[in-house]
């Protein structure tokens, strides 16, 4: 037996997972089109991290419907993401500046916690 779904719910569900899509993209865009490492860093990290919420509520909704009680295990992932991926870039861009350093490159000088912020 299948269920049918109200207008209202498969048209949140699409505009949320069009919201996910269109996340990725400029994301993705955003990775092409800018011509620094460190520039090129930030879209996917926060375009993606907005799109997993996007899918993971979508997913939510739709499947909340169908099984008639809360389908909240979908939240873990966009939760694990949100997490792991400002760890990940941040680790990332201290590498990058640690070879930029070993190179002789110019970069930015450490900045130090250790006078109290003075």
């Amino acid at each position: 037996m299948t269920q049918t779904l109200p207008f209202w719910l498969e048209l949140t569900t699409a505009a949320l997972l069009l919201a996910g899509s269109l996340f990725a993209m400029l994301g993705a865009l955003g990775l092409v089109r800018l011509k620094d490492y460190f520039q090129r860093m930030h879209p996917p990290a926060l375009a993606s991290t907005l799109g997993a919420w996007c899918v993971a509520l979508a997913s939510i909704l739709y499947f909340s419907w169908l099984k008639q009680s809360p389908v909240l295990h979908a939240w873990l992932i966009p939760i694990l993401l949100s997490i792991t991926v400002p760890v990940t870039t941040l680790l990332l861009a201290r590498a990058a500046l640690f070879r930029k350093r070993a190179a002789g490159e110019e970069v930015p000088e450490e900045v130090s916690g250790r006078d109290g912020g003075n």
